[in-house]
């Protein structure tokens, strides 16, 4: 049997998400599927993170397991050939230790937000950005920002129907920077809760807009109704994965 760790993008605006269930197409659905084609299994798939409907993503990580002697070149090229005409291609696909864990051994998971900031809607890019057609004062959205940085208790940020056993999380990086008429959001850490980085977006943009939202004030009420809206899916981006150790079979 050999493990095999994919780099994966996908466009999440018809999916359900990552997890697979009834309810419609996801991510995993899609990639067992187009696996199953190839050799005839359907394999448990595990990702660095389990996105919403509406998310996506420029470079999820994940693993699955494979028995015969398949190498990754060929496993990426044949599982890339029936993924044609889908929202998911497989970027790159290394064979890994059998203990390598796409979930539990990720050191950092980096997420972007993309607002669209200007008075004229999107047209290419109505499901991949959130737009904002009052103007937004990035200087206060970022003096907030910098407020979100470091190791909190997390619960005004975090959905109501988070199953995290605790909501104190450390964030490590909260930037806003300006490209065009997009303001963009990157957050990094070690995990994140359920709707935490859409939570935060929407309360900086409430800030942008002149709402008087207290990020510390926020913190301390303990309470989802204490922060702001939840950001829209659709401008939401998970970025990349960090790991620790990147060990190949040519490295073993």
């Amino acid at each position: 049997m050999t493990r095999f760790r994919i780099t994966l993008e996908y466009d999440g605006t018809d999916l359900i998400g990552w997890q697979e269930n009834r309810q419609g197409p996801s991510v995993q659905s899609i990639l067992r599927d187009a696996i199953f084609a190839f050799c005839a299994v359907r394999p448990d798939i595990v990702a660095a993170g389990r996105t919403d409907a509406g998310v996506h993503a420029l470079g999820m990580v994940a693993h699955f397991d494979l028995d015969g002697a398949f190498d990754a070149n060929t496993v990426m090229r044949a599982v890339n050939f029936y993924l044609t005409d889908k929202p998911v291609v497989i970027l790159s696909c290394d064979a890994v230790a059998d203990d390598f864990n796409a979930r539990f051994d990720c050191t950092a998971r980096h997420y972007r937000y993309v607002v669209l900031n200007r008075r004229a809607a999107p047209v290419l890019n109505k499901n991949r950005v959130w737009w904002v057609p009052r103007e937004l004062n990035i200087d206060a959205m970022r003096a907030a920002a910098t407020r979100l940085i470091g190791h909190h208790d997390f619960t005004s940020f975090r959905a109501t129907q988070c199953q995290a056993k605790s909501p104190i999380k450390t964030l490590d990086t909260c930037n806003i920077i300006t490209d065009g008429d997009n303001v963009i959001f990157e957050f990094s850490a070690r995990s994140f809760l359920h709707h935490q980085v859409r939570n935060m977006v929407g309360t900086l943009v409430e800030i942008g807009l002149g709402k008087p939202y207290d990020i510390d004030e926020i913190f301390a009420a303990r309470n989802r109704s204490a922060a702001g809206p939840t950001a829209p899916a659709s401008g939401l981006y998970f970025i990349s994965a960090d790991y620790s150790t990147d060990a190949s079979h040519s490295d073993i």
